[in-house]
């Protein structure tokens, strides 16, 4: 696509979040806003990103941290002005450029692929994603010209009723041809109410001078939605939720409660797996082919899980590595374990991890049986085919082929009660 860079608008307050924080740190599924954007547009293949930041700007570096430029505004005065913040560091480029925004995060990377590909196979010097909606209230409105190139976007306070009518609205990403936007940059003026520099007056002044600017209009409209409150966070949140979960129905999952289900991203799972309801699976794990995960599951960070192994209600597994059939089927908290093929975990098992001061690893050997409510205090390793009696807690190593029991004797006490 030659030389792409991207410039992330960040530096707003987010007022309606009625927030301490920079809006575009809060998290959406586990992820800053920010960070979302950020990490669509190096999946879309842009590796050189720009973002400018303004208010609580040490929050959203530290959590960006040296992936991108920063640029920096001191006043907010409108998305025209926020992208002149990258000036000095577009005048020597060519290419194109994408204009995205911290606090719309769950465009697809295949959307900004695709914008960037229209725009330069039909050479137009901007190209402007937009959306086809049934109430178009409250956006700037698409003008088209005969041949189907935009004309100019028309803010709704400024539309004629006619122009109202336009079902084709603006979502404020666009590519722009690099050295034409900075020329255009140097005309706008705040001559408005509101005192601001818009974005939209580049899409004018390219077509006084007789450019060529076109538009794609996005498949799913949700993705030009953004966050300006809690109630949309929470949208938002939801949505994407709904499109993972439908991705891995799409690959052969099935998951009988859509709503009480909860992927993260990057979650790899294999066809025929079966999620009950009220599970959550935590980004970067790995679930095999024919399992059944849940319901009342939490698989969390770092978790291999084979073939055919069945984590059942009210589990929570954590670093763990678990091997093809093994079952861990309630109660259980298997945190920085191995669990070996065809090993069965009792109900009530623990992986006591922690001391106080460092983790330490639980390794169990296959075809073990564990009984209920043991604990395990690690580090401490398990051998094969072993079984080890319901209510121990083992703190020693466990030969293969053994038999480990270790709890206190029974003692009874006849008449002790009446005494």
């Amino acid at each position: 696509m030659g030389n792409i860079t991207a410039i992330v608008l960040a530096a707003g307050k987010g007022t309606r979040m009625k927030t301490n924080k920079a809006k575009v740190v809060h998290k959406i599924y586990g992820k800053e806003l920010i960070k979302r954007v950020v990490e669509t547009a190096f999946d879309a293949g842009i590796d050189d990103i720009i973002t400018v930041v303004g208010y609580k700007k040490e929050e959203v570096e530290e959590v960006l941290g040296d992936s991108v430029t920063y640029a920096y505004q001191e006043e907010l005065l409108g998305t025209g002005h926020t992208t002149m913040q990258a000036i000095p560091y577009l005048k020597d480029k060519t290419g194109k450029v994408v204009i995205l925004y911290g606090d719309v995060p769950i465009v697809r990377p295949e959307t900004i692929k695709k914008l960037i590909e229209k725009s330069v196979k039909c050479e137009e010097h901007a190209t402007v994603l937009t959306a086809i909606v049934n109430n178009p209230t409250g956006y700037g409105r698409i003008i088209r010209d005969n041949e189907g190139h935009v004309k100019s976007i028309v803010e709704e306070r400024d539309a004629t009723d006619e122009e109202r009518t336009i079902k084709e609205i603006n979502s404020g990403i666009y590519c722009f041809d690099i050295q034409e936007l900075l020329l255009a940059l140097e005309k706008i003026t705040p001559n408005n109410a509101q005192g601001e520099y818009y974005l939209t007056d580049v899409i004018k002044i390219m077509n006084e001078k007789g450019l060529k600017v076109g538009a794609m209009i996005v498949e799913d409209n949700t993705e030009i939605l953004g966050v300006n409150d809690r109630a949309q966070l929470e949208m938002l949140t939801r949505l994407l939720r709904i499109r993972i979960n439908q991705e891995h129905m799409e690959n052969g999952v099935t998951i009988e409660d859509t709503n009480n289900t909860y992927i993260y991203d990057d979650v790899k799972i294999g066809k025929d797996t079966i999620i009950h309801p009220n599970t959550t699976i935590k980004s970067g794990v790995i679930i095999g082919e024919n399992c059944e995960i849940g319901p009342n599951a939490y698989i969390r960070e770092s978790c291999i899980i084979a073939d055919n192994v069945k984590i059942g209600s009210f589990v929570e597994v954590k670093k763990a590595i678990i091997g093809e059939g093994a079952k861990v089927p309630h109660l259980s908290y298997m945190g920085d374990c191995e669990i070996g093929k065809k090993t069965n975990i009792g109900c009530g098992t623990i992986t006591c991890n922690y001391d106080g001061f460092k983790k330490s690893k639980t390794k169990i050997g296959n075809n073990s049986f564990v009984g209920s409510n043991v604990n395990f205090i690690a580090p401490v390793t398990i051998g094969d085919n072993t079984i080890i009696a319901a209510g121990s807690t083992i703190t020693d190593d466990v030969p293969a082929d053994s038999l480990s029991i270790a709890r206190e004797r029974q003692l009874n006490k006849e008449g002790w009660n009446k005494k």
